[in-house]
């Protein structure tokens, strides 16, 4: 049960985190937003790491550490240029989806079998997390139809590397604490930052996208560590699904504060996804 709540939690957080670096996005450079979130993200948590319980860091640790950094930047990095370049309420669904079946099958292949209705639930929230992605953007040759179509394919690379990101993160033992995360970032850092050294890319922002962009930072990092404490205690097909629910808070904040219009077939998917987390957290 606390696998599950804690996989919510994330999902929620996860939400707000991604809408807040799609407006950071729209207002800077996509390597200048990328490097704040992730920046301040790994000062918040070296900050509250001396805070908690003394870890034991293995090499195991230390390698998927490594393994998330390197897949967790190139998800984020894709998701945040979809997210600039696309509708939030269709880019953050199908990225979800993709992020949800790549730990789904590793779990799976790794001997996981969920209870058949917590199953049952994780086909509901997929086809949730689908119906999420839909858009009433009409079908005609104009710059939106383009802008949608790129931003989707964009938001299907994005959700593998994340998917891989959620499934390295989970083969960390709970020894060792927040520190696998504090590698995975680490990582993840240097690699913006040598790209936007190596390219010439100013890797500030400006003033409009600094507040978004760092409070994007502290909130992926909780909810990084609220999946770390799912993935703990639960089946990682099962976390990995709860947690990619985050679209409905992303698509929320979207329709109240850009307002992005929610059409009929994502208000499906939120009842979807509603039904799903009961199917799921009544039977995990």
């Amino acid at each position: 049960m606390m696998a599950s709540l804690y996989a919510l939690l994330a999902a929620l957080v996860y939400g707000a985190a991604d809408f807040l670096g799609g407006i950071a996005t729209r207002r800077a450079t996509m390597i200048g937003a990328v490097l704040t979130t992730q920046g301040a993200g790994l000062l918040f948590l070296l900050a509250v790491t001396p805070l908690l319980p003394d870890a034991t860091v293995s090499r195991h640790d230390l390698a998927f550490g490594v393994l998330a950094g390197l897949t967790g930047s190139s998800g984020v990095a894709l998701l945040y240029l979809a997210l600039a370049i696309g509708p939030m309420s269709v880019v953050a669904p199908v990225t979800a989806v993709c992020a949800a079946i790549v730990p789904l099958a590793i779990g799976l292949a790794l001997g996981e079998r969920p209870h058949p209705v917590a199953a049952a639930g994780v086909v509901l929230a997929l086809g949730a997390v689908a119906l999420l992605s839909q858009s009433e953007t009409p079908a005609s040759s104009n710059p939106v139809r383009v802008t949608l179509g790129k931003g989707v394919r964009v938001a299907l690379a994005s959700g593998v590397a994340i998917g891989f990101f959620f499934a390295c993160l989970a083969q960390t033992r709970a020894e060792a604490v927040l520190w696998p995360l504090v590698v995975s970032r680490s990582v993840s850092v240097a690699l913006f930052f040598t790209m936007a050294s190596i390219g010439g890319r100013p890797a500030g922002v400006p003033r409009a996208a600094l507040a978004p962009a760092l409070a994007c930072g502290a909130l992926d990092m909780v909810a990084n560590a609220l999946y770390l404490a799912a993935a703990r205690q639960g089946q990682l097909g099962l976390v990995a699904t709860l947690s990619s629910l985050y679209p409905a808070s992303t698509v929320l904040l979207a329709r109240v504060v850009l307002g992005e219009r929610l059409g009929m077939w994502q208000q499906v998917g939120v009842a979807g996804a509603v039904a799903a987390v009961v199917l799921i957290v009544s039977h995990s």
